[in-house]
């Protein structure tokens, strides 16, 4: 098996991912082991191929737990001999004409590559499964390209409640197969098991996420200086997406959001058709698809160059938010601990800052009894698997740190947002790069002029 510093021959780059050694993979594996015990084996199912002219992409799930980026491949985890079995199709005919892929006729190679025990055709896993008592396969959707586990599971629902579709899920599928075909086989959900372990980052994940947040930050401030009152939002979109492709992206990690002037009241709106008017404020909140890891930001700047007055009143409140927030999150603390600690630190803020309007006041003491400033796990999704909430902080978990505030009477809603890794002594601000104070923002987008 090659050590995990030994380079891999060019040719086998263009076939099998360089980010993670077969020993991670192990240890993975060995982490699922420990979890479903040895009485049972545990399934996991590769993407299927897309019908579109897009270039493959594995579903995260699969691609966490072995690399293998081939469609209609399967792993399978044997708790009893603690042993690893991967099921590829045979050589696709396409190849010749579209490149070399990895397939089952691999065998020496793919267990090389992969660290797996042995490599078989796809007809072969029935074989293998006829033993198998108690199977743990995910029973929640696998994430794919631009996709998290709330989107597809809304996407569910929406074909669920069509009385012209109604079909099941891909893994409802595979699961309602497998116990149609081996009717006493217990089959249980995997799931749980993956979110936890993709929950804490491993050193070689974090490095792929500082990548994906600079390329994020870098890409948030080229947006800025090129901001002009007249440009519609998607053109700041095409300037993110150019920056990511450029430096090895595969592309943009999740639907941009460019929203601009009362846009920017609808927290998730994409569709990015806008024209920006001097005067608006424009929040933008982009990250890259970069080696299956992305980041997650969001930054508000003024679309002709300067903040007008209750634009830095109301960012600029948010702003010092986010910034009390940050220097408080480190190993062993609770996100509550951190959100209280916050507040109680902010609160002397409003009683000391003259608000221009009641309304905004009130709505910075709203945004004190918010609970979400530390908001959502970032990993291979944007909306990352593996809550964090329950227990105290550990090294090498990810999460937005995204400060909010709402002011409903004129339909604006503030906030700005970075990604952070915890670490032995405080946290690693990912984002860092992008300006977030509000001269810093400003500064920026009279280098574009």
């Amino acid at each position: 098996m090659a050590s995990p510093m030994d380079p891999m021959d060019p040719a086998e780059s263009k076939l099998f991912q360089t980010d993670f050694p077969p020993e991670e993979f192990q240890e993975r594996w060995a982490k699922i082991f420990d979890a479903i015990g040895p009485e049972a084996h545990a399934l996991l199912q590769g993407a299927p191929q897309q019908g579109g002219m897009e270039v493959f992409r594995q579903s995260n799930e699969f691609y966490y737990c072995c690399g293998v980026e081939v469609p209609h491949t399967y792993l399978l985890l044997d708790g009893r001999s603690r042993k690893t079995r991967l099921f590829l199709p045979h050589r696709p005919e396409q190849a010749a004409a579209e490149g070399p892929t990895l397939a089952a006729e691999d065998a020496d190679l793919v267990k090389r590559l992969t660290g797996v025990d042995s490599v078989h055709p796809p007809e072969a896993l029935a074989g293998h499964l006829q033993q198998t008592t108690v199977l743990y396969t995910p029973f929640r959707p696998a994430e794919g390209q631009m996709a998290t586990r709330g989107s597809l599971l809304h996407a569910e629902r929406s074909a669920a409640s069509d009385p012209w579709d109604g079909r099941l899920s891909r893994e409802q599928h595979l699961i309602a197969l497998l116990r149609t075909r081996l009717p006493k086989l217990d089959v249980r959900d995997l799931t749980p098991t993956l979110d936890t372990l993709r929950s804490v980052k491993s050193p070689r994940e974090v490095a792929l996420l500082r990548r994906a947040g600079e390329l994020t930050a870098l890409a948030v401030t080229e947006a800025m200086r090129a901001t002009r009152p007249g440009m519609v939002e998607r053109e700041l979109a095409a300037i993110a997406l150019g920056l990511y492709v450029r430096h090895g992206a595969r592309g943009a990690g999740y639907a941009p959001i460019i929203a601009s002037g009362p846009n920017m009241w609808h927290g998730h709106y994409n569709r990015n058709d806008a024209v920006m008017r001097d005067g608006d404020i424009v929040l933008m909140d982009v990250a890259p698809d970069y080696h299956y890891y992305t980041s997650d930001i969001g930054r508000t700047w003024p679309v002709g160059g300067t903040y007008a007055p209750w634009q830095r009143e109301l960012y600029g409140f948010m702003v010092e938010y986010h910034k009390t927030i940050l220097p408080l999150i480190r190993p062993g603390r609770t996100a509550d601990e951190i959100h209280a600690e916050a507040a109680a630190a902010m609160a002397k803020v409003v009683e000391r800052t003259k608000f221009s309007k009641p309304i905004y006041e009130a709505a910075a003491r709203r945004a004190l009894e918010f609970k979400g400033h530390l908001s959502h796990p970032v990993g291979m999704a944007v909306h990352d698997d593996g809550p964090y909430r329950a227990q105290p902080l550990r090294p090498g978990i990810v999460f937005s740190v995204d400060p909010q505030m709402w002011v409903p009477e004129e339909k604006v809603y503030i906030r700005c947002e970075d990604t952070v890794a915890v670490t032995e002594t405080g946290i690693e601000n990912l984002t860092a790069l992008a300006p977030l104070a509000l001269d810093a923002v400003e500064a920026a987008m009279r280098e574009g002029s």
